[in-house]
């Protein structure tokens, strides 16, 4: 590790004057597709926010989030969230240092994001290098359909009729005929069910088992957060993965025994720096793993990608949903994703 790399990890010089590096921060809007419905709401456009973090030597490294919007995370919350940090960040707090002056969420996904990038630049070992992972491999991404009328399921299906692995968005009703509808379009490829917490647990216990004859791989939190102790002693004849239930290491315990998948998101852990962290807890407690996104472009997705590497499911089509992305972005075809190229990100 080098000279340089050290200072940006382990100096925190909020009492010095002294400028370590300079720090933008702006918002970039990004059209989708098409509206994009889940179980809470209806996205058209995304916002996320965005940092630039340039040394004395000119050496930038960035990162962008798009913010954890069922919590009230905002744009302009995350923005001024890292105004508050701005200086400390500047004057060389690095990626630990970060972990205390911000709470998880979005703001410090941005800033943790920018740190490794930078880190890597300047070290000349690439983020995946330096998280332990030397051959770095393409990996299978989930593309998620939105909620809509059951031609939208099947034309947006059959448009993805290359994808081994589809995630679908459901309401709590008309739940198999959304799955049959999919099968029209794209008979053969596994299938990820998101209700986005709208279902009971008798609900679920009811559904499950025809799910599971028509391709259904995994149930996404399918349950409220509150509601997980009514599947004490429940065995799911499709694995469960915890979401919304899971922030951080304190909420595994709400998942033991109950879901066999934990979904880690960056926007949610404020970073990769934690969510590895959360990872490896996850592993050694016998979850296996799913690396989600909310939205956001490759710059968004490119760190989730060095998780990836670790999970047996991923599901990070954000790019894959506006109308255009960042140049030189992660590179998508027919489900499968490649991770960000060293000049991009890390």
């Amino acid at each position: 590790m080098g000279s340089n790399t050290k200072n940006l990890r382990s100096r925190h010089r909020v009492h010095s004057t002294e400028r370590v590096c300079r720090l933008k921060v702006f918002h970039k809007h990004w059209l989708l597709q098409q509206p994009f419905e889940n179980a809470r709401n209806v996205v058209t456009t995304v916002v996320t926010t965005n940092v630039e973090m340039t040394n004395a030597e000119g050496i930038t490294g960035r990162g962008e989030a798009f913010g954890v919007d069922y919590k009230g995370e905002t744009p302009a919350s995350l923005l001024a969230q890292i105004e508050q940090v701005k200086d400390s960040i500047e004057q060389g707090a690095g990626r630990e240092d970060v972990l205390s002056l911000l709470p998880d969420g979005g703001a410090r996904y941005a800033i943790d994001s920018a740190l490794w990038d930078l880190e890597a630049k300047v070290s000349g070992h690439s983020v995946f290098q330096r998280a332990g992972i030397q051959s770095p491999k393409p990996v299978t991404t989930a593309y998620t359909i939105g909620i809509q009328d059951l031609p939208g399921y099947e034309s947006e299906a059959r448009e993805r009729s290359d994808y081994p692995l589809l995630k679908v968005k459901v309401r709590g009703t008309d739940i198999l005929d959304v799955i049959e509808a999919v099968r029209r379009g794209n008979p053969n490829a596994d299938l990820i069910l998101d209700p986005n917490q709208s279902w009971s647990v008798p609900r679920l216990q009811e559904i499950a088992p025809q799910l599971a004859k028509r391709g259904v791989v995994l149930l996404e939190q399918p349950i409220a957060v509150g509601d997980e102790a009514g599947l004490e002693g429940y065995t799911c004849p499709i694995p469960l993965c915890a979401d919304e239930l899971i922030d951080g290491i304190d909420d595994l315990d709400k998942a033991q025994g109950r879901f066999q998948v934990i979904n880690i998101k960056l926007d949610k852990t404020g970073g990769l720096t934690r969510a590895l962290e959360l990872a490896a807890h996850a592993q050694a407690r016998g979850f296996d793993l799913m690396v989600g996104c909310m939205f956001g472009s490759s710059l968004t997705m490119a760190p989730a990608l060095v998780l990836a590497q670790k999970c047996k499911f991923v599901d990070l089509d954000g790019p894959l949903l506006q109308v255009e992305d960042w140049p030189g972005g992660l590179n998508y075809h027919n489900g499968r994703v490649w991770p960000a190229e060293p000049e991009f990100w890390g």
